[in-house]
């Protein structure tokens, strides 16, 4: 039996519909990355690494910087986040990863509250209360540091301590963690007092003033604009005298002990929390979390120079700077 050759007119909607099916496997979801920060922070760099790493070429990619931290004013901050809201009202992205609190305070809150796009934040400090999440469009990893076990190593390494001092930026993320700090202190029975400082002179003159005190809590000096990494460096190698802590890696070079918040988990789980709405699921079926790792950090010169004694068990597991 012979059967008729069909001819190619009959052939073209065929064809077609076999080619549309085939693009949609090539043409690649769109995610927008929003930092609230600039490349080169330190965290920021970890949290896009984290996020590039897992997204790998599972959607197009691009990033916006509002670069809050050296323009902190709020006239640069509203700004920028108008510049990102137009970048995803022109580019319509299928979802949008934000990093830090600005991000959250300037964009999502005001602009995109139960939006149709959805959004996965990450970073942001301790809790979302302050911006009503979660909304029908959001979901993401809030950002906490380790600071009872950190009270907890102080009163192991020290013994009975009743005074610190925090030392850090002028910051909205710094008077955050500093409120954190203040009722971690409150529980331990330690009075805590704090400078936020806006120069490097002024720091370097609270650290100064700190050496008085049972142990000093060194945060971010990020958003202290004039950071001379020299002279602070001289400062707390010739002048340490107390047992110096840190939640924050790129302040290890100034600090004895760190117990360390991991950027990339940030990141990463950020990246997968994106690719599983892409694949269909609704961001309030991904529960907000908050980060699980630290690492534990010595800066073995300025210990020394410090005199303090830390304990033979936690030097060994812990990461040396160089």
């Amino acid at each position: 039996m012979v059967f008729p050759v069909p001819r190619i007119h009959h052939l073209i909607p065929l064809i077609v519909l076999l080619l549309l099916l085939g693009s949609r496997s090539v043409i690649a979801a769109k995610c927008l990355f929003i930092s609230s920060y600039h490349q080169g922070y330190e965290w920021s760099d970890g949290v896009e690494n984290g996020l590039r790493s897992t997204l790998l070429n599972s959607c197009e990619l691009k990033q916006f910087d509002m670069d809050t931290k050296r323009y902190k004013d709020e006239v640069s901050i509203k700004k920028a986040a108008l510049e990102a809201k137009k970048m995803i009202e022109t580019w319509k992205p299928d979802v949008v990863i934000t990093a830090d609190d600005n991000a959250a305070k300037y964009l999502i809150q005001p602009y995109f509250k139960d939006h149709r796009i959805p959004f996965v934040f990450c970073g942001i400090n301790w809790n979302v209360d302050g911006y009503g999440f979660p909304y029908s469009n959001t979901t993401g990893m809030v950002e906490v540091a380790p600071i009872n076990v950190l009270f907890n190593k102080v009163q192991h390494i020290l013994g009975g301590v009743h005074r610190a001092i925090y030392i850090g930026a002028n910051t909205l993320t710094e008077k955050k963690n500093l409120k954190r700090f203040e009722h971690a202190a409150s529980k331990s029975g330690v009075i805590l007092d704090s400078r936020l400082l806006t120069t490097t002179k002024d720091w370097l003159a609270a650290y100064s003033e700190a050496q008085e005190y049972d142990f000093i809590v060194i945060g971010s000096n990020s958003g202290i604009n004039d950071w001379n990494a020299n002279a602070v460096l001289e400062a707390v190698q010739t002048a340490t005298k107390k047992l110096t802590l840190t939640n924050h890696g790129w302040m290890m070079p100034y600090t004895v002990l760190g117990l360390i918040k991991i950027p990339e988990e940030q990141g990463e789980w950020a990246a997968l929390a994106a690719l599983t709405i892409l694949d269909g699921t609704k961001p309030t079926d991904i529960p907000i979390v908050s980060n699980r790792k630290w690492e534990v950090w010595i800066n073995h010169p300025i210990l020394l120079q410090s005199g303090v004694v830390i304990p033979e068990s936690l030097i060994r597991k812990a990461k040396k700077v160089n």
